[in-house]
């Protein structure tokens, strides 16, 4: 491949990637709202119910889609030459009905499994039927990627769904029949209306299927081929959720409320490691093609430090001010400060990890899925560990969720390495995200945070994280970004607004 070419695809991923960072801007938006409104109308308690229930929802979903969410690129680049795309499309979708369905029906008949405490009510356990739409959202998002159209993904992601869970829940909290019960319905509906969205998008770029006729044989096929794949996907969304469920058995509803809204406002850096993965698995499967590792091994790194850059600036600005950030959601979640600040840490160590595996699931699939294995029961041994280390001390529930925070956090670090590590021997070019630039723009940003807390607690915020942003981005840009690095903030000249 000529180094033409892999302009293109670097100009390609940093497309896709600023489509869906303004999606990242967009979904924090929406976000906010809804961390107000469950904070300070439902309570922490309430909050905690939903989180239970949430972690075990949007697992199973991942699980039914077959690893579609990354699957699905290969699927259709091997797609045997007659077959019309559309029909490899609705194979995944009938499969993912099928376990879908399968999984609410079960969940509806047994629902302590998401509702651990034994507290819920009849209207609570409709959010069973959330399963098979998050599942049939993964599908076709990854079918528009697939197409290179990540304006859907950031329709559907950043707009519809968190901006439909914020509106409903404050309309559900002030209908009596409904309040007790307002954040599962506001979720269940926030859901199909991003499937709608997708599906809108889906059915003009693939339309109907074209002489499709399901068969057992094939069915059973992509299965088997894509439970790896499907595992890994579930595992790594675990490692983000295992905590809150250990957590569960182990403190009261409160502390998971707290600690699951410290965990909402950490996952807001996460959203930017997903703004490149729609993008990059067409890439590289292509690349995968003609045997080009160096490609790869030159785009992962590439879009690796990308993603540690962002995260690390938008971590310092969310985690310096931690205290009046979980304040704005009401003064009894100001306790989880520490968990959010080991979240923070989390999702920058992580980075190299989500990266790496993009290429691991299509040239090391069952490697990647032990190591993916072994990091889940590594984090929820030290979770337990560390849960108990905390009270056999005597400390409160705000040290728990923080010895959780710092557990998660401990494994993701150990799986990039890992990781990066298995991708280097398997590209024979090393796989490296870190530069020292990061160091020299997070010590000034720091300074300027802790200034910023000396502050009255509105100008922390109002001032103080702009000013760390600014800081912190200023230096990145001068000493870490390349002329490689600034193609993610050029616009293409052919580039037709979406």
């Amino acid at each position: 491949m000529t180094a033409a070419a892999n302009d293109e695809d670097l100009t390609a991923i940093a497309k896709g990637g600023r489509q869906n960072f303004i999606g990242f801007l967009l979904r924090l938006l929406a976000r906010l709202p809804f961390l107000f409104i469950a904070g300070r109308l439902y309570g922490p308690e309430a909050l905690g119910r939903f989180a239970s229930a949430l972690v075990v929802v949007e697992l199973v979903a991942l699980m039914c889609s077959m690893g579609e969410k990354r699957g699905l690129a290969q699927r259709l680049a091997d797609g045997e030459e007659g077959t019309h795309p559309a029909n490899l499309v609705y194979d995944g979708m009938l499969l993912a009905i099928v376990f879908s369905a399968l999984a609410a029906a079960f969940f509806w008949l047994v629902p302590a499994p998401l509702f651990p405490s034994g507290e819920f009510t009849e209207l609570d356990r409709l959010i069973v039927l959330a399963i098979p739409g998050y599942a049939l959202t993964e599908i076709v998002l990854a079918a528009q990627a697939y197409k290179y159209d990540i304006a859907t993904t950031v329709r559907a992601r950043a707009v519809v769904e968190p901006w439909t869970i914020s509106i409903m829940a404050g309309v559900f909290y002030f209908v009596p029949a409904l309040s007790d019960s307002g954040l599962s319905l506001a979720y269940l509906v926030s859901i199909y209306a991003g499937l709608f969205t997708g599906l809108y998008a889906f059915f003009r770029s693939y339309g109907p299927p074209k002489h499709w006729r399901p068969e057992l044989g094939y069915m059973r096929k992509v299965t088997a081929r894509a439970l790896p794949l499907a595992t890994a996907d579930a595992i790594e969304w675990g490692t983000r959720r295992l905590d809150i469920f250990i957590l569960g058995l182990f403190a009261a509803p409160a502390a998971v409320g707290v600690y699951y809204i410290a965990q909402q406002v950490a996952s807001l850096p996460q959203k930017l490691k997903t703004s490149f993965e729609p993008i990059l698995g067409p890439v590289i499967t292509k690349n995968l093609k003609t045997k080009n590792y160096a490609a790869i091994a030159k785009q992962v790194c590439q879009v690796g430090f990308w993603i540690i850059a962002a995260q690390a600036g938008i971590a310092l600005a969310l985690g310096v001010p931690g205290e009046a950030v979980m304040g704005l959601v009401g003064p009894e979640f100001v306790g989880g400060t520490g968990a959010l600040a080991f979240l923070l840490a989390a999702e920058v160590v992580a980075a190299t990890a989500v990266v790496s595996e993009a290429v691991l699931i299509y040239v090391a699939r069952g490697r990647n899925l032990a190591i993916s294995v072994g990091t889940i029961a590594f984090q929820a041994a030290l979770t337990i560990t560390l849960i108990m280390l905390v009270e056999s001390l005597g400390y409160g529930e705000p040290y728990k969720a923080a010895a959780a925070a710092l557990a998660l956090m401990i494994a993701l670090g150990v799986a990039s390495l890992v990781k990066a590590l298995l991708l280097t021997r398997i590209l024979g070019h090393p796989i490296n995200n870190w530069r020292w630039a990061l160091l020299y723009a997070v010590a000034p940003a720091v300074l300027v945070g802790w200034l910023a807390t000396q502050l009255p607690e509105w100008a922390e915020l109002a001032f103080g994280v702009p000013a760390i942003l600014l800081t912190y981005g200023f230096v990145i840009w001068k000493r870490g970004f390349g002329p490689e690095d600034r193609v993610l903030f050029k616009r293409n000249k052919a580039e037709t607004p979406e």
